[in-house]
């Protein structure tokens, strides 16, 4: 197969939906074949909705009270009785302001008894206006030696994910909201997928509501890698201000983003840090029916750590974990006692 020339922007401007967002620099891949790319992203636009597996069949939709972002809730509220919704920030591939490129990832987080919040609008699957799959743009030349990569400002932007826990704060204490009294407020969660991580890693940093942080296929970059505009360049300082745990998820090796994913671990000293790595690069598993076997990892944490669940905890702690004997994934964790 011809050797093909990945990199950052052609990736998003391929995909606009965020569904493929690499977050490196160029790379050299022999194995990316963007007709079969283009396949998967044509049969992911036609597929359902999905309700998600968990006892509160979810919904998503857009709300005029929180432009551009897209909501994910279970889809009959009053199912939940006394149970409070956690609520999950979600920062898109890509930074992209697609805010249904992983429906099925944040369908499933949704049915679990959460409120989960995509930066942007339904741009792909039900409910998104009529388009066509963009074509492949040519390639750009890398980098002189040296210099940074240029790229457009990021479509969306890391203050959105405070937008949307705000919005979620103040829906639960509005009388004639049918969220009142249905949400838990010191249960905040961030999220986000490659750039989207890299925004989700801002505001758990900022933000002191934040209770944890799920990083997936992401990590910052080194210092004069991304320029300033793109969106990316955030700073390895911005691990040190984070106050609350992390679990990593990243692709494995052949993940753009496990180099820096694998050093934000070692660089991360102050709070506990979970890092969790299988083999499926760095789409991982958001096309796949109800987010893959990714998405169950991530429902764990957030029961663990914004519910205390003591059942969850055990796919994390302890010599014995759940995790440690699944030989899908390899594990690395830092202060946990």
């Amino acid at each position: 197969m011809k050797t093909s020339f990945i990199s950052v922007g052609a990736t998003i401007a391929l995909f606009a939906s965020g569904i493929v967002a690499a977050q490196a620099p160029p790379i050299t891949d022999p194995n990316f074949d963007p007709e079969k790319m283009r396949r998967e992203m044509e049969a992911f636009q036609k597929m359902p909705d999905t309700a998600g597996t968990g006892k509160y069949p979810a919904l998503k939709e857009e709300v005029a009270s929180l432009p551009d972002h897209v909501v994910y809730r279970p889809a009959d509220l009053a199912k939940l009785g006394k149970e409070k919704l956690g609520v999950l920030a979600f920062g898109n591939g890509g930074c992209s302001p697609d805010g249904a490129g992983a429906r099925f990832h944040l369908a499933e987080i949704a049915s679990h008894g959460y409120l989960a919040i995509a930066n942007g609008k339904i741009l792909s699957g039900p409910g998104a206006p009529p388009r066509a799959m963009p074509a492949m743009p040519a390639m750009p030349n890398p980098p002189a030696a040296g210099e940074p990569r240029e790229f457009p400002p990021p479509a969306t932007k890391a203050e959105q994910l405070r937008e949307a826990i705000d919005w979620a704060l103040k829906e639960n204490a509005r009388a004639d909201s049918p969220y009142f009294g249905r949400i838990n407020p010191e249960a905040i969660a961030v999220s986000g997928w490659s750039c989207g991580g890299l925004q989700a890693l801002q505001i758990a940093a900022a933000d002191p509501r934040v209770r944890t942080a799920i990083i997936h296929n992401s990590g910052i970059f080194p210092p004069g890698v991304m320029s300033s505009r793109s969106g990316m360049d955030i700073g390895k300082d911005t691990l040190k201000k984070l106050h609350s745990p992390v679990l990593y998820i990243l692709g494995g090796p052949t993940d753009i983003a496990y180099p820096n994913g694998m050093d934000d671990f070692k660089q991360i000293d102050q709070v506990p840090v979970f890092m969790a790595n299988t083999e499926v690069g760095h789409g991982g598993t958001f096309i796949q029916p109800d987010g893959g076997r990714v998405v169950p990892i991530a429902i764990s944490w957030l029961d663990w750590q914004l519910k205390g669940d003591k059942q969850a905890a055990k796919r994390f702690a302890g010599d014995d974990c759940g995790l440690c004997k699944d030989p899908e994934w390899k594990l690395e964790r830092k202060n946990f006692k």
